[in-house]
């Protein structure tokens, strides 16, 4: 079932952990843009588990620092700046050779005004082909 099914319109869905449920309790939620959530659940298929099970556990955890196993980098540019207020710059991970990842992360994410803030980490594309 989609994350959205019976819900208002929200154009970021939450996602699980490729790997199921994660020993700890994730810092950050993962949202993914809907528009790339079939591509969000081809990932392990495509990348392998362990790479798709990396991404997901540096982003749950540490979305802000560089990852230990793969590569990350700002984006300039249009492509970089922050969704809105409170948005971090767009980080650019590499999960493998053939996929990509564009995010974002708000340590204070509200979904209303009056809402409890909690950081969430906005998966905006996923790309899988070579630059």
């Amino acid at each position: 079932m989609r994350a959205d099914a019976g819900h208002a319109y929200h154009p970021l869905w939450v996602t699980a952990r490729p790997a199921g449920k994660p020993g700890t309790a994730p810092v950050c939620r993962i949202l993914v843009d809907r528009r790339f959530y079939d591509l969000w659940c081809e990932l392990p298929a495509r990348v392998g588990l362990e790479a798709a099970t990396q991404f997901w556990d540096h982003v749950a955890t540490s979305p802000g620092s560089m990852p230990a196993i793969n590569g990350s980098c700002l984006l300039r540019g249009a492509a970089g700046r922050p969704r809105g207020e409170g948005w971090s710059r767009t980080i650019h991970y590499e999960v493998s050779s053939m996929a990509r990842i564009n995010y974002q992360y708000n340590d204070a994410y509200r979904t209303t005004a009056d809402g409890d803030p909690h950081p969430v980490v906005a998966i905006l594309t996923i790309t899988y082909s070579s630059h």
